[in-house]
C-alpha cells in the first residue's frame, strides 16, 4: 500500500506546486497594472528634469554617463535592495503601507492591542491618541494623488510636439487638461470594467521601452554600459559639483512610485511583487535609461524631449499611444491609492467624515470618494495649468515621494527593533545606509522649493491642518465624555425604570466610550419622556489592524443589574474593513442572547463578575461548536427561520426571520422574532430576560445619537477658540453626518442636541 501511495503523494505535491506557480504568476501579472504604472512611466521625464537649470551647460558624454550611473544605482539600492528585499517583509497580516507599519508599532509598543475580556478606555483610546503621528506621511501620499496625474499625463501628451512642432505649450496643456477631466469624471464608475486592461498596457509599455532602450544602446553608443560602474558617479560630481547635487532632485524621479510596491501589498503577495519587479520592471527600466543615455551622448540638443526624440520614427505613434495609456494607468493607480489612504485616515478618526462608495461587489478595496475625487481634479488642473512644465511639476513631485520614503525608512528601523527583535546595530546600519542616501536626495529636492517644490509642502500643510483640526475637535469631545461619565451610583438610585417610562423596543445609544455611561445619557433622560425597554450602548471603534475577523468584532457586556436591561456592545473594525453590516440588528440581538446564556453559565460555576460594569465577552456569531447558541442561515429552514440551539440540552429555540429583499441598490431590512417554548432546561431568570429581549426586538429598534455642538470655553485662548468655534465647526457642518457614516436608517433615528464646552 505504501508503494502505491508514494507516487500519488508525489503527483499531488507536483500539482500543488504547479498551482502555486500559476497563482504566483497570475498575481505578478495583475500587479503590473496596479503597482508599477507610476514607476514605469518615470523615463518620460527623468533626464529632462535632471538636466534642468545650471546642469544644462554640462552637455558632454561624461555628465550623461554619470547621470545614468546615478539612476542605475538609485534603482538598485532603493527599489531593489530596500523595498524588495527588506520593506516588503514588514507586512501587517498581508497589508502594507504607512498604516501597516504604524499598526505594527502600536501593537508592539503597547503590548495589548485587543483586550480579551475587559476593554478599558485607556487601552482602546490609545489608537486615537497616536493617530496624528502618521498624518504627515499620509498628507504627502495625498499630495502624490495630485502631482502624479499632472506630471504623467502632461509628459505623455508633450510628445506631440516632437512630431507636430507647430503645437504650442498652451495647446499641449489644454489637451492634457481634457484627458485629466475625463479621467476624474469616470472615477464614479469604478475601475473594475477597465482594470483587466491595465496589466497588458503596462507590460506592452515596459517591453516597448526595454526594446527601444536596447536598440538605442547598440545604435548610438554601446560604451554606455561602462557607466554601470559607480566610479562614474564620482567623476560626475567632480565635474558638476554643487550643480550635480541639485540635479539629484531630477534623478530621484526615477524611483517615484516605488512606495506603491509596499502600499498595494494587501492586494497581492510579497513573492508576486518581487517576481514582477526583478523579472520585468528592473531590467526594462535599466535598459531604457541606458538607451536614453546612449542617445543623449550623441544628441545633446534633444535633452528637453529625450524620451520621444530617442524613439525610432517608424514606431513613434504606436509608442506615443501606449505611453499615453500607460500614463493614464499610472494616474488611476495613484488616485485609487489616495482614496484608500483617506479611507484609512477616516477609519482612525483623523479625517472629516466623507462618503465612501464601494464600486465593486466582488473585488474588495475598489472604492470611490466623491468629495476627494473632485478636490483632486481641481488641484490637479491647477497644478497643470499653473506650472505648464513637467520640470516644475517634477520638482514638486520629488519632494512628496522622497518624504514618504524617508518616513518609511525610519519606521522600518523601529520595526526591526520592536517587532522583529533584531539587534539595534542592524537598525542603525539600515538608517545609516538608506537614511543618508534619502537625506541627500531630499536636501537636493528642498533646494528646488522656489521652482515648484513648494507645491507639495503647501498641499500637505493644508491637508495636515484639516486633519489636525478634525482630530483635535473630536479628541476634545472624547475627553469631555471620558471625564464626565454618569455615575453608576446615580443610575442605581433611579431604579430599574431609570425614573421614566420604559416602552417596548430596543434603544441603541451610540457613544465613543468603551466603559462607563456618557454624560449625554443624563441629557437623554431629561429630555425624553420615555425610554426603551432594552438599552444598548454601542461603541464603534477602529483599531490599527487591517481587518477584524467577524467572529471577533462584537464585544458584549452588561451595565448595572439584570433588571435594568442595559447592555454594552463594542463593534471593532480594522482600518481597511467596510464599516457596514446590513444584518447588524439581528447579529446584535443574537450576540446579547448568547451573552445572557454565557453569563448564566458562569454564575452557575461561581465565576460571575458582580461589579456594576460586569465583564465584556467576545461573542462569536458564526461559531457552531463549543458555544451555547448557534445561528443558522434563514434559508435552510421552512418559513425562513434561523435556529438558536442550546449546546447543553436538546432544547430547540426558533428565531423566526422575515425578510424584505429588493434590488442590490436598496438596503435589506430584516425583522426577527424569538420564540421560546416552555422548557425546564432554561433558568427562569434567563428565560425572562430572553423573552424581554425578544419582545423588545419585535417592537423595533431605534438609533439614538447625540447631535452635539462643541464650543470653546470663554476662558480659552484665542487660538483654541478659532480652532474649535471656527475651523472645527466649519468642517463638522460641511462633512457627512455621523448617522450617514454609521449607515443608520433615517426612519429609525432619534437625535438629541447637546452643547459641549471644552
Amino acid at each position: 500500500m505504501d508503494r502505491e501511495r508514494g507516487p500519488t503523494s508525489d503527483d499531488d505535491q507536483r500539482v500543488n506546486w504547479k498551482n502555486c506557480y500559476k497563482n504566483l504568476l497570475l498575481l505578478a501579472y495583475q500587479s503590473f497594472g496596479v503597482v508599477y504604472g507610476d514607476l514605469s512611466t518615470s523615463p518620460l521625464y527623468v533626464y529632462k528634469s535632471s538636466f534642468s537649470g545650471k546642469m544644462y551647460k554640462y552637455q558632454n558624454e561624461q555628465a550623461v554617463f554619470g547621470l545614468f550611473s546615478l539612476i542605475f544605482w538609485t534603482l538598485t539600492l532603493i527599489p531593489l535592495l530596500k523595498y524588495v528585499v527588506i520593506v516588503l517583509s514588514a507586512d501587517d497580516n498581508g497589508e502594507g503601507g504607512t498604516f501597516a507599519l504604524y499598526s505594527l508599532l502600536c501593537r508592539h509598543a503597547k503590548l495589548s492591542l485587543l483586550p480579551n475580556q475587559q476593554a478599558a478606555d485607556e487601552e482602546l483610546s490609545t489608537y486615537f491618541r497616536n493617530g496624528p503621528r502618521m498624518l504627515f506621511g499620509a498628507c504627502m501620499v495625498i499630495g502624490d494623488g495630485v502631482l502624479t496625474p499632472a506630471i504623467s499625463v502632461l509628459s505623455s501628451i508633450s510628445g506631440l510636439q516632437v512630431r507636430a512642432k507647430e503645437l504650442h505649450d498652451g495647446e499641449v496643456v489644454l489637451v492634457a487638461c481634457l484627458v485629466l477631466v475625463g479621467l476624474f469624471s469616470l472615477q464614479h464608475r469604478g475601475t473594475q470594467r477597465v482594470a483587466f486592461m491595465f496589466a497588458p498596457i503596462v507590460i506592452i509599455w515596459l517591453l516597448c521601452i526595454g526594446v527601444i532602450g536596447l536598440y538605442n544602446t547598440i545604435h548610438w553608443n554601446p560604451k554606455v554600459y561602462h557607466a554601470l560602474s559607480p566610479l562614474y558617479i564620482i567623476k560626475f560630481f567632480r565635474q558638476t559639483g554643487k550643480d550635480g547635487w541639485i540635479s539629484l532632485g531630477g534623478v530621484l524621479l526615477s524611483i517615484t512610485g516605488t512606495e506603491a510596491m509596499f502600499a498595494d501589498l494587501g492586494h497581492f503577495t510579497q513573492a508576486s511583487i518581487r517576481v514582477a519587479f526583478v523579472g520585468v520592471i528592473y531590467p526594462c527600466l535599466v535598459l531604457q535609461y541606458m538607451g536614453q543615455a546612449a542617445f543623449l551622448s550623441k544628441n545633446f540638443d534633444s535633452i528637453s524631449t529625450s524620451f520621444y526624440a530617442s524613439i525610432p520614427q517608424p514606431v513613434f505613434w504606436p509608442v506615443f499611444v501606449v505611453a499615453t495609456l500607460a500614463a493614464i494607468v499610472a494616474s488611476q493607480a495613484v488616485i485609487s491609492a489616495t482614496f484608500s489612504i483617506v479611507k484609512q485616515c477616516l477609519a482612525l478618526g483623523c479625517f472629516p467624515r466623507v462618503k465612501v462608495v464601494h464600486t465593486s461587489r466582488w473585488i474588495y478595496g475598489r472604492i470611490y470618494i466623491p468629495e476627494i475625487n473632485w478636490i483632486l481634479m481641481v488641484l490637479c488642473l491647477a497644478v497643470t495649468i499653473g506650472f505648464r512644465d513637467t520640470t516644475l511639476i517634477g520638482n514638486a513631485y520629488g519632494i512628496a515621494c522622497m518624504t514618504v520614503m524617508f518616513v518609511t525608512t525610519w519606521l522600518i528601523a523601529l520595526v526591526m527593533v520592536l517587532v522583529w527583535q533584531k539587534n539595534i546595530i542592524f537598525s542603525l546600519l539600515l538608517l545609516l545606509l538608506f537614511g543618508s542616501i534619502e537625506a541627500v536626495y531630499l536636501s537636493s529636492s528642498l533646494m528646488k522649493v522656489p521652482q515648484g517644490g513648494w507645491a507639495p509642502l503647501v498641499l500637505s500643510f493644508v491637508f495636515m491642518v484639516v486633519m489636525y483640526v478634525w482630530h483635535y475637535g473630536a479628541r476634545r469631545k472624547y475627553l469631555f465624555d471620558l471625564q464626565n461619565k454618569v455615575s453608576m451610583k446615580w443610575i442605581l438610585t433611579l431604579g430599574p425604570s431609570l425614573g421614566i417610562v420604559r416602552v417596548p423596543g430596543i434603544g441603541l445609544i451610540y457613544t465613543e466610550l468603551v466603559t462607563g455611561v456618557p454624560a449625554i445619557f443624563s441629557h437623554f433622560i431629561t429630555n425624553l419622556p420615555a425610554f426603551h425597554q432594552v438599552l444598548v450602548f454601542v461603541c464603534v471603534k477602529s483599531v490599527p489592524v487591517p481587518f477584524v475577523p467577524p467572529d471577533e468584532r462584537y464585544l458584549i457586556g452588561r451595565i448595572g443589574p439584570r433588571a435594568y436591561r442595559m447592555y454594552r456592545c463594542i463593534v471593532r473594525y480594522g482600518y481597511k474593513d467596510v464599516q457596514k453590516d446590513e444584518n447588524f440588528e439581528n447579529l446584535l440581538a443574537l450576540s446579547i442572547a448568547k451573552f445572557i446564556q454565557m453569563e448564566a453559565e458562569e454564575a452557575a460555576s461561581g465565576s460571575y463578575d458582580t461589579s456594576p460594569e460586569g465583564r465584556m465577552a467576545v461573542i462569536r456569531t458564526s461559531d457552531t461548536t463549543g458555544t451555547t447558541l448557534v445561528m443558522r442561515d434563514a434559508d435552510q429552514d421552512a418559513g425562513e427561520s434561523t435556529m438558536i440551539r442550546s449546546s447543553k440540552s436538546e432544547t430547540l429555540q426558533s428565531l423566526q426571520s422575515l425578510y424584505e429583499q429588493e434590488s442590490p441598490s436598496v438596503s435589506r431590512r430584516r425583522r426577527v422574532r424569538f420564540e421560546l417554548p416552555e422548557t425546564e432546561y432554561i433558568d427562569p431568570q434567563v428565560k425572562e430576560e430572553l423573552l424581554a429581549l425578544a419582545e423588545a426586538k419585535e417592537a423595533g429598534v431605534a438609533y439614538i445619537l447625540g447631535h452635539s455642538y462643541i464650543k470653546a470655553r470663554k476662558t480659552s485662548s484665542f487660538m483654541k477658540k478659532f480652532v474649535i468655534d471656527v475651523a472645527y465647526s466649519f468642517l463638522r457642518k460641511n462633512c457627512r453626518g455621523p448617522a450617514v457614516a454609521l449607515s443608520i436608517p433615517h426612519i429609525s433615528l432619534i437625535e438629541v442636541g447637546m452643547i459641549y464646552y471644552v
